[in-house]
């Protein structure tokens, strides 16, 4: 299996972000809709040198892997994935997804990067388990999460405050034996 097999499915490839990609990503981040689903803090958009030193960040070192999703056909960039702070002692990555594009949200195109990123993180890094996080109001991220093999692991109790309402916080993990199971 060659890497460029491993990171491209039916209808979506995994691929660096460069720096011709700022532009498309800080776009996304005029999305408040986005913003909300992706990150704890407030609702606040990026600069474009902000999400270029971002990008840059995600290309550094060995402890992050920072990839673009883009569509098979078109190539066009709809979103990333990430794993990140990896701890090579304990195998343990934190992992991000983000679809940017909205027509492209609730499509399986999230669920094929997933599965291209968790066999990638399991199966060439050798990973041992992958955690994330997710907001209780995010139905569709944590449908597709516990579709993959996903477990939920604990809940952070009112984390957040959005619009005057309080949320939970989802802590997930999966481990490289559930993965094999399931793969």
């Amino acid at each position: 299996m060659t890497l460029t097999s491993l990171l491209e499915g039916t209808r979506v490839r995994l691929v660096p972000l460069n720096a011709a990609d700022t532009s498309t990503v800080a776009r996304w981040q005029q999305d408040a809709s986005y913003l909300r689903l992706l990150d704890a803090n407030a609702a606040y958009p990026k600069s474009e040198s902000q999400v270029g030193e971002w990008i840059r960040e995600g290309q550094r070192g060995r402890e992050h892997f920072l990839f673009g999703i883009r569509v098979l056909l078109s190539d066009d960039l709809i979103g990333f994935v990430e794993l990140g702070d990896v701890l090579w002692t304990h195998r343990n990555s934190w992992l991000s997804i983000a679809i940017g594009e909205a027509q492209y949200r609730s499509r399986g195109y999230g669920s094929e990067a997933m599965d291209l990123v968790l066999d990638f993180a399991f199966r060439e890094l050798n990973l041992h388990r992958i955690q994330l996080t997710v907001f209780s109001y995010n139905e569709a991220a944590i449908h597709m999460y516990e579709k993959l093999g996903f477990q939920r692991e604990g809940v952070y109790r009112e984390f957040l405050e959005r619009d005057g309402q309080r949320y939970d916080m989802y802590l997930y993990a999966m481990l490289k034996r559930e993965w094999e199971a399931g793969a």
